[in-house]
């Protein structure tokens, strides 16, 4: 959707007595080209998404909902369905991601309409039998710098994401998957955000599924394990002009690994060039991420990855993928998710 499209609709939109019109006493609209310098206490940073990967596979969606101007997001835990602006009262976005290459047309829509942007964005370099359906690691790599030097590396997010203790992937090699990655990324990412895995219920069954398929063990490593592999990684990650957080983990937050900020005000309001208020909200205890609404739904990412917090079955989201329809308000109504 072309710029002038979208600054037309807005302008539409705003005419008096249009349902999305803000006739408010004291508060001027600002077009899509810029912002009101004190924010609405309304205005809110958009989440695309931690539940699901927008980018890799629900472009379309995403572009034609942001031309419309808001989406319709499905309760998870069964409450009513929501309205999420997507422009207007919109602050920032924060997109989360293993493989951003498709979605580059609705990055540079998202920047010419004048809202900052930041990728968290997802290369570990596994085995396939740990992840089978993202991008290698170079590919990855590449992508990442052609984001960084056209959008700046604030706007890109790496994450080492998370960190999992198997007979595949033991902790000398992630020391040394790390440091090449690291070596590879230098210049483009300023930060490095890790975590262990978190073996809920369904992950510990699809890490037993997979694990003997391909006939590999893996382990929980005690906490002066994750210590001592946090402290190197810290010091490979610093050798690359990066600095290592923690992704809500808080019995692991060191002076050395300080807890990560994933939805960060900060790091938005330097890319906007203006000031973003957003009180912490985190999804977790420990989380120091700003308030924000996630737009995305649980068990729609069929990449694979057998550590996923967020998918229970590959085949479910397989099938949601199939059945989502690109020109629907809902990523996937919740007759869909329901199923």
């Amino acid at each position: 959707m072309a710029l002038d499209i979208l600054l037309a609709d807005a302008a539409i939109r705003q005419t008096p007595g249009h349902p999305d019109s803000d006739n408010k006493k004291g508060r001027e609209k600002v077009g899509l080209a810029g912002k009101d310098p004190a924010r609405n206490a309304n205005d809110m940073i958009i989440s695309a998404s931690y539940r699901t990967d927008i980018p890799a596979f629900y472009r379309t969606w995403f572009q034609n909902r942001f031309a419309a101007g808001f989406c319709r997001v499905s309760n998870p835990y069964g409450g009513p369905p929501t309205r999420v602006s997507l422009r207007d009262d919109v602050d920032g976005y924060v997109f989360w991601t293993r493989n951003a290459a498709p979605f580059r047309p609705a990055l540079d829509i998202v920047h010419r309409a004048g809202l900052p942007f930041i990728v968290q964005y997802t290369v570990t370099g596994y085995p396939r039998a740990l992840e089978s359906g993202v991008p290698d690691g170079e590919t990855s790599v590449a992508v990442i710098r052609r984001l960084a030097s056209d959008f700046g590396r604030r706007a890109v997010v790496w994450r080492y994401d998370p960190i999992l203790y198997s007979d595949l992937t033991p902790p000398d090699w992630h020391r040394a998957n790390f440091a090449g990655l690291a070596c590879r990324l230098e210049g483009a990412v300023d930060e490095v955000v890790v975590s262990f895995a978190q073996i809920y219920r369904k992950t510990g069954r699809n890490l037993a599924a997979a694990a003997q398929t391909f006939a590999f063990g893996w382990q929980d490593p005690p906490g002066d394990e994750k210590r001592r592999m946090l402290s190197d990684l810290a010091a490979i990650a610093g050798e690359h002009g990066m600095r290592l957080a923690l992704c809500t983990q808080p019995d692991l937050v060191s002076e050395e690994t300080p807890a990560a900020r994933c939805i960060d005000a900060a790091r938005l309001s330097d890319l906007a060039g203006r000031p973003i208020a957003a009180r912490i909200k985190g999804n977790r205890p420990g989380c120091l991420c700003a308030e924000s609404r996630d737009i995305g739904t649980y068990d729609s990412c069929p990449q694979g990855c057998v550590y996923c917090y967020a998918v229970d079955l590959r085949s479910r989201a397989k099938d949601r993928l199939r059945r989502h329809d690109p020109d629907g308000e809902f990523l996937l109504p919740p007759a869909a998710v329901g199923k």
